[in-house]
C-alpha cells in the first residue's frame, strides 16, 4: 500500500481523547494513523480500531522507533511492543522519530536495525522523521533510497524547507508534513482567511489543499469531528494558481519544534 495522502494525526492525544479521535476519522473515511512510541497511545489507538470494526488489513499504520530504542538491541524487540499494544501482526510504515545526532547510537547502526524489522516483516516500510539533508544522504548510504518512504519533517506555510524538499524529490523519497498548520497559527494569517472567504472554505481547507498541491502528504489532527470532516474535504479542494503563489510567499523561516539534543543542524 502507497503512504496515504491524508492521514490523521494523534500527538497529545491520549485515553478517551484519542480513541474518540481515532473512532470517529475511521468512521468519517480516514484510513491512514500516525502514532509514536513516545505519544503514549498506541494502545488507545489499537482499541479505538478494535471498536470501530474495520478490519486493521485497510487501516494503515504509522508508528515511530523513539530515541531510547534506536541500538540494535533495543529497536526490535520495542517495535514489537508496539505492535502488541496497537493489536497487529505488522504496521504499514515505521519511522526512526529524530535522528539524535549527539546520541549514543550512530545512525548506521539504527538503520540497518530498522531494514531488519522491515526483513523479519514487523513493518512493511521504513522511514525516517526530522533528518535534515546530510543526515538523510547518511541513511540512503546505509539502506539504499528505496528502502526509505519518507522522511516526515515540519512544514508549513512559514517553514517550507525547500531546500530539503529539492532533495527529497531528487531521491524519490514521499514528503510527510506535519505541524502544516503551524500549530494553529496559519488559520489566523490575513492571506489564507482571505483565500478561504474567496472559495468559500475555512482557513485549514485551504491550508491542506496547499500541502496536498505539492503531493506532500499531511497528518493533521483534531478532537472534534466537524474539524475532522471539514479537513478530509481539503482533498477535493484546488486551489488557483495565483492563490498557491500568494501561499508560497509566506515562507519566514519559522520553526516550531527544534528539541535540543535530537535535532539536526537544519538546512
Amino acid at each position: 500500500m502507497r503512504l496515504p495522502e491524508f492521514g490523521l494525526g494523534t500527538f497529545r492525544l491520549q485515553g478517551e481523547t484519542v480513541i474518540n479521535s481515532v473512532e470517529n476519522a475511521l468512521d468519517l473515511g480516514y484510513r491512514a494513523i500516525d502514532t509514536a512510541q513516545i505519544y503514549g497511545n498506541e494502545a488507545d489507538i489499537g482499541a479505538a480500531i478494535k471498536n470501530s470494526g474495520i478490519a486493521t488489513e485497510s487501516i494503515y499504520l504509522t508508528t515511530k522507533i523513539w530515541v531510547d530504542n534506536l541500538s540494535k538491541d533495543a529497536l526490535v524487540p520495542s517495535l514489537k511492543e508496539s505492535l502488541n499494544n496497537l493489536g497487529v501482526d505488522s504496521v504499514d510504515l515505521t519511522l526512526i522519530h529524530w535522528p539524535a545526532p549527539s546520541g549514543p547510537v550512530p545512525l548506521e547502526e539504527y538503520m540497518i536495525a530498522l531494514l531488519e524489522a522491515k526483513n523479519l516483516g514487523l513493518t512493511k516500510k521504513i522511514g525516517v522523521s526530522n533528518f535534515n539533508i546530510e543526515l538523510l544522504q547518511q541513511a540512503i548510504d546505509v539502506v539504499g533510497a528505496e528502502n526509505i518512504e519518507t522522511n516526515q519533517i515540519e512544514l508549513s506555510l512559514y517553514l517550507q524547507n525547500r531546500k530539503l524538499v529539492s532533495f527529497m524529490h531528487q531521491q524519490r523519497i514521499k514528503v510527510t508534513s506535519y505541524m502544516t498548520l503551524a500549530y494553529g497559527k496559519a488559520l489566523k494569517d490575513a492571506v489564507i482567511q482571505k483565500i478561504a472567504e474567496q472559495n468559500g472554505q475555512t482557513p485549514a481547507q485551504v491550508i491542506l489543499a496547499w500541502a496536498l498541491a505539492k503531493d506532500y502528504a499531511v497528518i493533521p489532527s483534531s478532537t472534534k469531528r466537524e474539524n475532522l470532516a471539514s479537513n478530509l474535504q481539503a482533498q477535493n479542494i484546488t486551489l488557483s494558481g495565483e492563490q498557491m503563489a500568494q501561499i508560497d510567499q509566506l515562507e519566514a523561516n519559522s520553526r516550531e519544534v527544534n528539541p535540543e539534543g535530537l535535532a539536526p543542524i537544519w538546512d
